[in-house]
């Protein structure tokens, strides 16, 4: 991950109360001396009648949302003076959100997207987290997606990662996250776990192909292939400055493994990496980073591969205007 000098916060709502986010994101900042810009996209659809009952113009209208979010944030900038931190703040009509996010990411040239993850009842929270998902699917930056509003003191920062690149991921990815999760611990004084999820995935079996193996030989292939895992694991940590006592190998899906494990290491931040997959074979495959998403106590940070490419056209789309279909004619 490249040094954090600029970091960009997506802001859900400008008009709520209660904005524990930004002041999380405020702490991130100054802990990596970084500049810190606030960002809003107005991305709900305005039905425009015939001849408003307001008066105003669509010029008008658009013009004054605007103001009256940038009005909302500015607030914060004292906030962020406490602590020595350079903030900015923008307002534009941008929809869907998570475009809007990773253009406004680019204009402003950041290092880094903090965002607050969704958060409700369970029987909606798949629709609240698409927006989740997706910002992470699009963006080519590391997303650091914020799940609560503790501040970090002295956190434990645990890296994911894959030696055996069973799971589809490049192999120069794990160093990317271990080189990421060095940074954040250090920024944050924290400290630094490693784990690895050492689970042979059910394919490899299915590839052997010969209906007559055994439970013997799978097992004896499983116990194999284990220890190669835990080889890789051994090799890729090499003279990583990481104490034995936080290095984990644990012989479970990562799906299952990383929220485990997060909770028994208290991590405040898992950082892990995502390969973006569209169409009906991300459907059907999924995704790491969305099974864990949910099930995370803590903040997680997504990192792409190098080279990766956001997915969204470059210019911003505008206020969506939508016009209310006229009252059906009466027989």
């Amino acid at each position: 991950m490249s040094p954090i000098r600029r970091i960009l916060f997506a802001v859900r709502d400008p008009a709520a109360t209660s904005q524990p986010g930004i002041l999380k994101a405020i702490r991130i900042a100054k802990s990596f001396g970084a500049s810190l810009e606030l960002f809003h996209a107005l991305a709900s659809p305005v039905f425009v009648a015939l001849q408003p009952l307001t008066g105003e113009s669509v010029d008008t209208l658009r013009i004054k949302a605007v103001d009256q979010a940038r009005k909302r944030l500015d607030k914060y900038v004292a906030a962020a003076r406490k602590h020595k931190v350079d903030l900015a703040y923008s307002v534009s009509w941008d929809y869907p959100p998570h475009e809007a996010i990773v253009r406004r990411a680019h204009k402003s040239r950041a290092d880094l997207i903090v965002a607050e993850g969704h958060r409700g009842r369970r029987s909606l929270r798949w629709l609240m987290q698409m927006t989740d998902w997706e910002l992470l699917r699009a963006s080519a930056l590391p997303v650091l997606l914020l799940k609560n509003a503790r501040i970090y003191q002295r956190p434990v920062v645990l890296a994911a990662v894959d030696p055996t690149h069973a799971h589809a991921k490049p192999a120069r990815l794990d160093a990317d996250i271990l080189a990421a999760a060095t940074q954040l611990s250090g920024a944050l004084r924290g400290r630094l776990h490693v784990m690895f999820a050492n689970n042979p995935p059910l394919s490899t079996f299915l590839a052997l192909g010969d209906p007559a193996i055994d439970a013997n030989t799978i097992a004896m292939t499983c116990e194999a292939l284990e220890q190669q895992g835990r080889t890789a694991f051994d090799r890729f940590m090499g003279s990583m400055d990481v104490e034995p006592a936080r290095r984990h190998i644990v012989a479970r899906p990562p799906a299952q493994a990383i929220p485990t494990l997060a909770r028994t290491t208290k991590a405040a931040v898992v950082v892990m990496g995502a390969v973006s997959r569209s169409g009906l074979k991300r459907v059907f495959i999924g995704n790491t980073a969305e099974r864990v998403l949910d099930a995370l106590p803590c903040d997680v940070l997504v990192l792409k591969p190098r080279g990766a490419k956001a997915r969204v056209a470059t210019r911003e789309r505008g206020m969506r205007i939508v016009t209310q279909p006229a009252t059906p004619l009466v027989a």
